[in-house]
């Protein structure tokens, strides 16, 4: 599955997004989001507090569609 800009459900068409915001769009707890960051699987910036950007959002949809990151440790094909 390949995901664009006009599939986000973003109506404001934000370029960062808290960990809250990522946590509520992926539909996980924000401790996931801390470990995808930690894990550098999703790559974030600091500016006061983490973000994430659109596009490495996207780039993380794209890439991790299909895997089970359940063990970010042993990230597996479903």
């Amino acid at each position: 599955m390949h995901v664009n800009e006009s599939s986000t459900n973003s109506s404001s068409k934000e370029i960062l997004y808290t960990v809250p915001e990522i946590a509520k769009i992926l539909k996980v707890d924000q401790h996931k989001v801390y470990e995808l960051i930690e894990k550098k699987v999703l790559i974030s910036l600091k500016l006061g507090i983490l973000k994430v950007t659109r596009a490495e959002l996207l780039r993380f949809l794209n890439e991790y569609t299909g895997k089970d990151l359940s063990d970010l440790d042993n990230i597996k094909d479903l």
